[in-house]
């Protein structure tokens, strides 16, 4: 039987599963070729038949949540993409208890009817809450490894554990999930009893910050690059002069320079070019290696 086969006669809703499925639909770049098997899973029992499929065709499998930190080459992807979807929200006092296929954006609405505060940093990153904890996702000094308590989470053989804080290993954009094939299930987020009002300054504040200072008017994956130890990546690259540099369809945004956008219709090539020729140019001028922030599979 192939895997097509296979998937008919399996448990997850037909409507869920999608055939040569353009990535461009399901990452915020809007780029992307199309991927062999799209399966968005609302549920433990769908992820856990996906792994047992996976194992006994020797299939491979890409975890994706809401695509806001991805890069597909425009071959597309063999195998299964796997769309956690998992919407859970469970508020308990101070604690609430979140599916990773909840959107930070969703989240932060209903936490400030809570009168919950500490979220407010996340409410404008455009991602979903399992790739928030599995790259640790942060901003304006405040990250998820500060109000995270546990993280559950199945590993490749469908079995279920559940982890405290320090067992993440959070660090600077990166946790043990981005070096691990395991699937983030739920967290267990730590707040405090807030004032509705303070909870909506700052997030307004925020958000007007984000409009002021980044170009989310253009299709991109958020920051391009990550900080470096001792340097701020943005301004090396402005200082490089490379503002509004654009190959293809891909410029280096004239408002921020740490963001690659999509301007006209780029196609992933575009941006890897424009990749490697920033980086090229941040080495020659300042002896800097600069890392990417970005995914790209």
């Amino acid at each position: 039987m192939n895997i097509k086969e296979i998937l008919k006669n399996s448990e997850i809703p037909q409507e869920n599963i999608k055939y040569d499925e353009p990535m461009k639909k399901h990452t915020s770049f809007k780029i992307g070729g199309p991927a062999e098997y799209f399966i968005q899973v609302q549920k433990i029992e769908e992820i856990q038949e996906i792994l047992k499929i996976v194992k006994e065709n020797n299939i491979s499998l890409k975890i994706i949540g809401n695509g806001s930190n991805l890069l597909v080459k425009d071959e597309g992807i063999k195998g299964i993409v796997l769309k956690i979807d998992i919407k859970k929200i469970e508020i308990q006092g101070n604690n609430v208890i979140v599916g990773s296929g909840v959107k930070l954006g969703e989240l932060a609405q209903k936490l400030l009817k809570e009168e919950l505060a500490g979220f407010e940093f996340a409410g404008g990153i455009p991602g979903t809450i399992g790739g928030a904890i599995r790259m640790n996702a942060g901003a304006h000094g405040s990250e998820m490894k500060d109000i995270v308590k546990t993280v559950t989470y199945m590993d490749r053989d469908g079995k279920i554990h559940k982890i405290k804080n320090e067992e993440a290993k959070f660090e600077y954009r990166n946790s043990r999930f981005s070096k691990e094939d395991n699937i983030i299930l739920e967290t267990e987020l730590e707040l405090e009893k807030g004032n509705k009002e303070e909870i909506q300054a700052k997030m307004t504040e925020y958000a007007n910050f984000r409009k002021e200072k980044q170009p989310i008017e253009y299709p991109s994956a958020g920051s391009t690059f990550k900080r470096g130890t001792d340097f701020i990546t943005a301004k090396l690259i402005d200082e490089c002069g490379l503002k509004g540099y654009q190959i293809g369809g891909a410029q280096i945004s004239e408002k921020h320079a740490g963001f690659i956008i999509n301007k006209e219709n780029a196609t992933a090539e575009d941006v890897i070019k424009l990749i490697e020729y920033t980086k090229e140019q941040v080495y020659n001028k300042f002896g800097k290696k600069i890392e990417l922030e970005v995914e790209i599979i």
